[in-house]
């Protein structure tokens, strides 16, 4: 009797183990791991890709319209790479990583053609500032033509945005999808707009608008892809430090552009009385927020404790 006794206490722990160890298979199955660190913090962390057998549905962010359709804007990320304008991008030789990544983030006019191999060749979303649509304007194929799968993210106050006929950047924007049917235009509303105020005042303890600042395309392309991505790369961005770092590389503002100093840039900004992006406190922002959501930076890295 004991030996019968004996064997049936076998028989369930074991199939209680077996059903556990299904039900770990499947939750593992089921999570979307963003990337991996190396095990002991090393600066050179990479993604890791995965293949993926559970896809979310598409997020909708009520922040941002689409100029043709009225519609909000729909998205959703794994992996995102947020690309930086910076001069430190030249030479990094990264744009075939940058290439794999799930959704692929640009600012303003940055350009792909000529710099593919260290910057990548593809863009998913662009965030573009009211004061940048000119620049797209000049070269209208190159960006809603040929670039026609791109998703623009235009953010802009609401002088320049007003949809009754005196929103001078929303007419030129009207006046871009009625030519290009096709261009995916999404402007950011005003409600998201006194938002992205509303975090920079909570971050900083400052009143944007009485402390003389302008929010910088980089703020409003943190915050969308902090809702939209599971896991953000971002590449060539500088901390709040590096300026201020022994033997810091010297680089262009922009890896398009030669000209003007980036870290000259960056205190011009900071100290300026009014008008001034507030870059450096910005950069320090984005690292506290590093430290809550999957948000790593390389080309330089960054160390975030």
């Amino acid at each position: 009797m004991a030996c019968i006794l004996k064997r049936k206490s076998v028989i369930a722990v074991s199939f209680i183990a077996a059903f556990l160890f299904l039900l770990v298979v499947r939750l593992v199955n089921e999570v979307n791991f963003p990337l991996l660190l190396n095990c002991f913090g090393q600066p050179g962390a990479k993604w890791i890709p995965f293949s993926y057998t559970y896809r979310r549905p598409l997020r909708t962010h009520y922040g941002y319209i689409n100029v043709r359709t009225q519609e909000p804007l729909q998205l959703d990320c794994d992996l995102c790479a947020i690309v930086s304008n910076s001069g430190q991008m030249a030479g990094q030789k990264v744009g075939n990583e940058i290439d794999q990544s799930s959704c692929i983030w640009r600012m303003n006019n940055a350009p792909t053609k000529g710099y593919e191999e260290d910057v990548g060749r593809m863009t998913m979303i662009r965030v573009v500032s009211h004061t940048s649509v000119p620049l797209l304007l000049k070269n209208p194929d190159y960006f809603f033509k040929e670039a026609n799968t791109t998703i623009y993210v235009i953010w802009g106050p609401f002088r320049n945005m007003r949809k009754d006929g005196n929103g001078i950047v929303y007419n030129m924007l009207k006046k871009t999808v009625d030519i290009y049917p096709n261009a995916q235009i999404y402007v950011t509303t005003e409600k998201r707009m006194s938002y992205c105020d509303g975090v920079f005042k909570k971050e900083t303890g400052k009143d944007r608008v009485q402390s003389g600042s302008y929010l910088s395309t980089g703020w409003f392309t943190f915050i969308l892809a902090m809702d939209a991505c599971y896991g953000i790369h971002v590449y060539g961005m500088i901390n709040d430090t590096y300026c201020k770092t022994e033997g810091y590389r010297k680089v262009p503002y922009h890896y398009y552009e030669q000209g003007r100093d980036e870290c000259d840039e960056y205190f011009l900004h900071e100290h300026a009385p009014y008008g001034g992006h507030r870059f450096i406190t910005e950069k320090k922002v984005f690292a506290k927020w590093a430290k809550k959501h999957r948000i790593i930076f390389t080309h330089p890295n960054w160390t975030v404790s």
